[in-house]
């Protein structure tokens, strides 16, 4: 839509010796230290400090235009702008960045080079302009040489929005313009929103070239068949896909095409609270120079990261390239999985550790996204709630779900994939009396599933939520696979599973789908 004002190109900014272009790890490193952005951590991992320590949804809109208008899914999730205010919010931002030292990455989103997304990152910080090159795909000199941007990230963390006057709900904004092909971003310097926000526009984009975007980590076993991990954040996806026994295509954002599967990133982006070198060696090990921590404790004298000190936020992160994974797959493409793995972290303890599901309940699963939202992944989490997130992935999906599910229904039908549920939360009880489950345990299951052991196993039905669950599994307590055999008050232990089971119901409602998916949903047998 066409304005009256005159809209000021980003690529006005880009010259003179002030805009720094496609600098290598070495030298941001040199800048964001000499510009007291950031500590060196012990291993010469960089440590920033971000005064918001997660997303915040509520600021993040869509300009509402003749491209997006009849395919976003508008709501509390995909909020509209309007393309005027968009523009005048775009345009003090350019203003304000006039003056200032700029830092640029050419990059890819997208392994497969079919279905690739060429973005341009303009950053106010040298850390910032770090962390993308470490997140996503670097071009070699050829591709760099070649390189044109469809899409122009501009972050600008120290520009604060009026919402009075810019028409945002706080200081901090993001804006994704699909005409302008352009995001823009401002008060915030919480990193993942870049991430997130290529994300969003991967999302919106690829199924209409037949690719199913994918909120999920992937890896291959030494028989060369890959896996899936779907989940939120701080459900696991970087921890149980970074195995050292599989190689790792990617730990958060995939595209399953006709072809196979690709990651979208070329990096990864781990949560650190409590990591530690016995249960997380591979990502321990990446923390390393080039690697980028986020709101993690330095000891003051030896700077030696303390990953038990959730002081600042339990969402501490390490972003890393994917390479500093000794066992990863380059470039980040696998063939089509035969197991995906769906991931909650039930904040109630009742799921099971382990269930498989039929292709009817891997559907009503995927649309339901049961999960908890951990302590410091979105602004105001301070402690796990449980919530229902769209395609394990809501914040995200701009489009509206049925197209995503649609999607995953064929490519399981198509592939002949077996679907797993996969509770990495509690046991024994809800947050506050339960334990979360143990790393070794959980990555024992999902070992027997994603190797096909565990299929094998003999099954029974669950009564609390209708679920099939094996009797037995290696290198886990049979005592283990039973939730409700964890809990001491089995009378509360029922209590919580009906509360839970008529959350899902209540959940589901919204859905439009066919009855064989609405009755595959949890029901007790007993």
């Amino acid at each position: 839509m066409a304005t009256a004002m005159h809209i000021s190109d980003v690529a006005e900014l880009l010259h003179g010796d002030r805009v720094h272009f496609n600098l290598h790890a070495p030298a941001l490193v040199e800048h964001a230290v000499a510009r007291r952005e950031v500590q060196l951590g012990a291993r010469g991992a960089v440590v920033a400090r971000t005064g918001r320590t997660g997303r915040s949804p509520k600021d993040k809109f869509t300009v509402r235009d003749e491209i997006t208008s009849g395919k976003v899914a508008w709501g509390v999730v995909n909020q509209p702008i309007q393309p005027q205010v968009s523009d005048a919010l775009y345009e003090r931002v350019v203003q304000y960045l006039e003056s200032r030292e700029l830092f640029v990455q050419d990059l890819f989103s997208g392994a497969d080079p079919a279905y690739r997304l060429p973005v341009r990152f303009v950053n106010e910080l040298a850390w910032h302009n770090l962390f993308v090159r470490q997140l996503f795909l670097r071009p070699n000199a050829y591709e760099l040489k070649n390189h044109r941007p469809e899409f122009t990230v501009i972050a600008a963390p120290n520009f604060r929005a009026d919402p009075g006057r810019d028409g945002t709900n706080s200081e901090a904004f993001i804006l994704v313009n699909f005409s302008r092909r352009t995001v823009l971003i401002g008060g915030t310097d919480y990193a993942g929103e870049m991430k997130k926000a290529i994300f969003g526009i991967m999302n919106f984009l690829l199924p209409q070239r037949n690719v199913f975007p994918m909120h999920c980590s992937a890896n291959v076993g030494h028989d060369g068949v890959t896996a899936l991990f779907f989940g939120l954040s701080g459900t696991g996806k970087t921890t149980l896909s970074a195995d050292p026994w599989r190689r790792l295509i990617g730990d958060d954002e995939h595209g399953w095409s006709p072809e196979g599967v690709f990651n979208f990133e070329g990096g990864c982006y781990a949560k650190c609270i409590k990591l530690s070198e016995k249960n997380e060696p591979q990502i321990f090990n990446a923390i390393r120079f080039g690697c980028v921590l986020e709101n993690v404790v330095l000891d003051p004298v030896t700077h030696v990261p303390d990953y038990n000190d959730g002081s600042l936020t339990e969402n501490t992160r390490a972003a890393y390239p994917v390479d500093f994974i000794d066992n990863c797959v380059i470039p980040g493409v696998g063939g089509h999985p035969r197991n995906v793995v769906f991931l909650t972290a039930d904040a109630f303890g009742v799921l099971p550790p382990i269930a498989r599901l039929t292709p009817e309940q891997a559907m009503y699963h995927f649309l339901s996204g049961y999960t908890a939202k951990l302590a410091g992944t979105e602004s105001g989490v301070t402690e796990p709630q449980a919530t229902f997130s769209t395609c394990f992935g809501a914040p995200f999906m701009p489009l509206p779900p049925k197209v995503y599910a649609e999607m995953l229904g064929r490519r399981l039908r198509e592939h002949n994939a077996q679907c797993w549920l996969v509770n990495t939360g509690w046991q024994g009880g809800p947050v506050g009396v339960g334990h979360r489950m143990e790393i070794p345990y959980t990555r024992a299951m999902v070992d027997a599933a994603v190797e096909g052991t565990l299929i094998h196993a003999d099954f029974e039905i669950e009564p609390a939520f209708g679920l099939s669950i094996p009797k037995t599994c290696p290198g886990v307590r049979l005592e283990v696979l039973k939730p409700r055999n964890a809990w001491r008050d089995k009378a509360a232990y029922d209590k919580a599973a009906a509360d839970l089971r008529n959350r899902f119901a209540e959940n589901f409602e919204k859905f439009d789908v066919p009855a064989e998916i609405r009755v595959a949903g949890p029901h007790g047998t007993s």
